[in-house]
């Protein structure tokens, strides 16, 4: 047997990666307060970034949904906090990482979503993952349902279990209900999905699920990471906006889109919140979050409840756009969300939008390709803010039909490792 070769493997890999049109590059972007949508790129190093080596362009593909990361409240929060503790936390929630401000914060977010307890993690990825793993290992021979467009937090949480995992179809109720039926009642059951679904914009029957759930004893985990802050009485998700959240075991949410900073949470009752700080790896054996970052969210979610007229704004100004989009026949996935993906089919085609609009239009959107989605479906993913107006929507969609729709446009060639490809 010959010797394997390490890194001509990875090299080989990464060549066929390449080859097949999926790689990736990133662009620093510098989100200025005072400008933005209109921001900054940077292609030099970091103690280079200033105007002269930066082009601008307005953005429209920021998960910051309601610009919480700029709010002046929010923003002197976090400064007060590091100026009165410093910067690091000091360990793991169970050594020296516990502070008053990630016990606010877990009241928090316990009291935003009515529920008993709530426990905060580094990221919403690592909550998922982390959480249902630990469920999963509790229960002897449990019956994971997964949907089928689920995030990779979520998939991954279940394949770590080693649990047994039947995929329904996209918010498919009837596929839902036959794998649940075929199942006996006293086996331990997990159902898993989200309330909106990031790239196709779809929102989830959450009252009908929790209802199949309950009929057919199984355990509810709901993702809400992109509809909290946005949907439902005072931002608190669509599980409130569906009349559901009551019903529902376990709701994971993030503090890094609507609410603008950096980490993820769950909220349950008390006795499994108890059981997952007791034994969850995920949790135990990380450091915990900067305490300035659990104050700012503290401060994002006290305010981000009293911002109805920035959720109507956004969901008022994306159905604007969807108009602008169909009457200038432009493809995109029509939904009853703010996530607007304008779709592109091939990687290819994708990254070519993407570079146009960078280059000619100074706009930023970057392409979505797989393995984000499926293979030949690759998109734009647009998303309006409360800082987007109408003039820029109009500009917007004026790009977009030049772009994707014009006959006459030179598409430049785009060379495999190109640094000034967008992607995600």
């Amino acid at each position: 047997m010959s010797e394997l070769n390490y890194k001509y493997h990875f090299k080989s890999l990464m060549n066929s990666f390449r080859d097949d049109g999926f790689y990736r590059t990133f662009t620093p972007i510098i989100r200025n307060m005072d400008s933005f949508p209109f921001s900054k790129i940077d292609h030099g190093i970091v103690k280079k970034y200033n105007d002269n080596n930066s082009e601008s362009l307005q953005i429209w593909c920021t998960n910051d949904y309601l610009n919480m990361s700029h709010n002046p409240d929010v923003v002197n929060e976090m400064i007060k906090v590091i100026r009165k503790v410093g910067t690091g936390s000091g360990g793991t929630r169970n050594i020296s990482g516990t502070t008053p401000y990630h016990q606010n914060l877990e009241k928090i977010i316990a009291d935003f979503h009515n529920k008993e307890a709530g426990l905060i993690f580094n990221s919403a990825y690592l909550a998922n993952q982390t959480v249902i793993w630990t469920i999963c290992k509790s229960l002897k021979d449990i019956c994971v349902f997964s949907d089928s467009l689920n995030h990779a937090s979520l998939i991954q949480g279940i394949k770590n279990s080693g649990s047994e995992c039947k995929i329904f179809e996209h918010n498919d109720l009837s596929n839902l209900k036959k794998l649940l039926k075929n199942e006996p009642y006293d086996r331990p059951k997990l159902l898993v999905f989200e309330s909106l679904y990031s790239m196709d914009g779809t929102i989830a029957p959450v009252n009908e699920y929790v209802e199949l759930a309950k009929k057919y004893n199984a355990l509810t985990y709901l993702d809400e990471v992109h509809a909290v802050g946005l949907y439902g009485k005072n931002g608190q998700g669509l599980a409130e906006h569906f009349n559901a959240s009551d019903d529902i075991d376990i709701i994971n949410g993030t503090l890094a889109k609507s609410f603008g900073q950096i980490g993820g949470y769950i909220v349950s009752d008390k006795y499994l919140t108890d059981y997952i700080k007791s034994f969850a790896p995920g949790f135990i054996f990380t450091t915990s979050m900067m305490p300035s970052v659990a104050a700012a969210a503290s401060k994002s979610i006290q305010i981000v409840k009293k911002a109805d007229d920035k959720r109507k704004y956004i969901m008022e100004h994306a159905q604007y756009l969807k108009k602008l989009l169909t009457e200038k026949n432009i493809p995109f996935l029509n939904n009853n969300s703010h996530i607007i993906p304008v779709m592109a089919y091939k990687s290819s085609k994708a990254k070519q939008y993407s570079k146009i609009l960078r280059d000619f239009h100074n706009i930023y959107v970057q392409p979505i390709f797989y393995p984000t989605v499926a293979k030949n479906k690759a998109r734009l993913r647009i998303t309006v803010t409360p800082k987007h107006t109408k003039k820029d929507i109009q500009i917007l969609v004026q790009a977009l039909s030049k772009t994707i729709l014009s006959e006459k446009i030179d598409i430049p060639k785009l060379p495999k490792n190109s640094d000034k490809v967008l992607v995600a």
